[in-house]
């Protein structure tokens, strides 16, 4: 096939790329990529350059790229039935086979799944569904959702509100008044370095308690919390935290909305990371890993407690008024299929906790006594590096010197995509599910060479 040498000028002076410095990429000063193809846990580029893949796109591609049976299973549903509709009861052979498959994977309390194209529609999904909620039982006051600092939710209004990180505030007049935060279950960052793991979950629930109290728990309707955190670090939670937070909760009547955006579908080890850490959710949001990002889908899965109250509502006040155009496409829900069939038949769940705890054990023995190596944390296959001035008084390094971005590009350079996270200098780890323990050791060699070329 001819190239297109077009492309590059064409990029800068057509395309609004998403999380991007938008002058520096069309004054062609930051270095984009055009991905051409992609196979197993590698994708190339249009230059020739292949890189291991060690993020998955972003947490995506549990399966892999390239598995023929997904595509074949999108066009297949293309040349069947490419789209209708999910509104006033109409559905699809292949959504409704998702549904169940979806529900037979979930914790056993959910009930019905609600589809939709992202993450961040999903929340937004959610919080609307709580609403309703509080409204069908006579609570209107009842409406404030707390979040973590760090958490990440999405990037729209409701879900950007959510979401915990000032990147996504600063310039977008976020969050809104009725969006809550509370301390992040991030132990290396705990404020009083004397803490123990047992009293700065204590610490955490406290903080949660005191801020319940201040607003009053007749005013706030949800808790949002992913398993273990994302895009905020990649932090698992310190022991103990779900089971401290769970009961506070319950007490004062608050929903729990577990985003299992990244845990869900086999991430930490377990199907879901609910499952993973004893957390018992009214509505869990997928997406990512549903489809392997092979097609656009996400989805609420709604519990049977919430549930019942969303059909008393429309006993009451007629069909539900939400929905969009896409929900529940056929094309997004064969994909699914196919995808989650794969993740049972290759042992991808068990691949990501036996592989994802020797890439970590790896990762830590080979930079862990690194002089600026302040923590090697993860669960299954979503690990992080996380990079400090000085070890022992746990000075972090000044935001300009950029040392995250810096790790990124060098081991670019080495072969291997690993992405720095925002507010720290931090590398995360998230490759496909599939990879494999000769990979990993790829993954940490390549390490290895970034942490010597930029820090020494």
């Amino acid at each position: 096939m001819l190239r297109n040498d077009q492309l590059d000028q064409w990029d800068r002076e057509n395309f609004f790329h998403p999380s991007t410095h938008l002058a520096q990429h069309a004054r062609g000063e930051a270095a984009g990529r055009i991905v051409e193809t992609a196979s197993g846990v590698h994708i190339e580029d249009r230059d020739g350059n292949r890189l291991l893949d060690a993020f998955a796109g972003l947490y995506c591609v549990n399966v892999g790229y390239g598995r023929p049976e997904i595509a074949e299973a999108i066009a297949a549903q293309a040349k069947k039935l490419a789209y209708y509709h999910a509104y006033v009861g109409h559905g699809t052979e292949a959504s409704i086979t998702l549904s169940k498959m979806i529900l037979d994977r979930a914790p056993g309390n959910m009930s019905k799944v609600y589809f939709g194209l992202g993450g961040s529609d999903a929340n937004e999904t959610n919080i609307k569904l709580v609403w309703y909620y509080n409204n069908i039982l006579g609570r209107p006051a009842k409406k404030k959702i707390i979040s973590r600092w760090r958490g990440y939710h999405g990037s729209g209004l409701m879900t950007g509100s959510l979401t915990g990180l000032e990147l996504f505030h600063k310039k977008f007049d976020l969050p809104f008044e009725n969006v809550l935060h509370t301390e992040a279950p991030y132990y290396f960052r705990r404020p009083d370095l004397a803490m123990s793991e047992t009293e700065f979950v204590a610490y955490c629930a406290s903080e949660l308690e005191a801020l319940i109290e201040r607003e009053g728990a007749d005013t706030i309707a949800a808790f949002i919390g992913e398993p273990a955190m994302g895009t905020g670090g990649l932090v698992p939670p310190p022991a103990g935290y779900w089971q401290a937070i769970q009961p506070i909760l319950r007490k004062h009547d608050i929903l729990l909305i577990a985003d299992e955006v990244v845990t869900g579908f086999g991430r930490l080890g377990s199907m879901f990371g609910s499952e993973h850490y004893g957390i018992e959710a009214d509505i869990i949001t997928i997406a990512k890993g549903l489809t392997s990002a092979y097609a656009p889908l996400s989805g609420s899965i709604i519990s049977e407690k919430v549930w019942d109250v969303l059909m008393k509502g429309t006993d009451e006040s007629g069909p539900i008024g939400h929905g969009w155009t896409y929900s529940a496409h056929p094309i997004g829900a064969a994909a699914a299929i196919a995808n989650l069939e794969l993740v049972d038949s290759l042992g991808l769940v068990s691949n990501a906790g036996e592989t994802g705890a020797y890439l970590k054990q790896t990762m830590a023995e080979t930079i862990g006594d690194h002089q600026n190596v302040g923590e090697i944390r993860g669960e299954g296959l979503l690990i992080a590096a996380e990079f400090v001035e000085d070890r022992a008084s746990r000075t972090y390094f000044n935001p300009s010197k950029k040392i995250g971005p810096a790790l990124a590009a060098a081991l670019t350079k080495h072969g291997v995509i690993a992405r720095a996270m925002p507010q720290g200098d931090i590398l995360g780890f998230a490759p496909p599910l599939c990879l494999t323990r000769k990979e990993a050791d790829t993954i940490v060699e390549a390490t290895k060479k970034a942490v010597v070329d930029v820090l020494g």
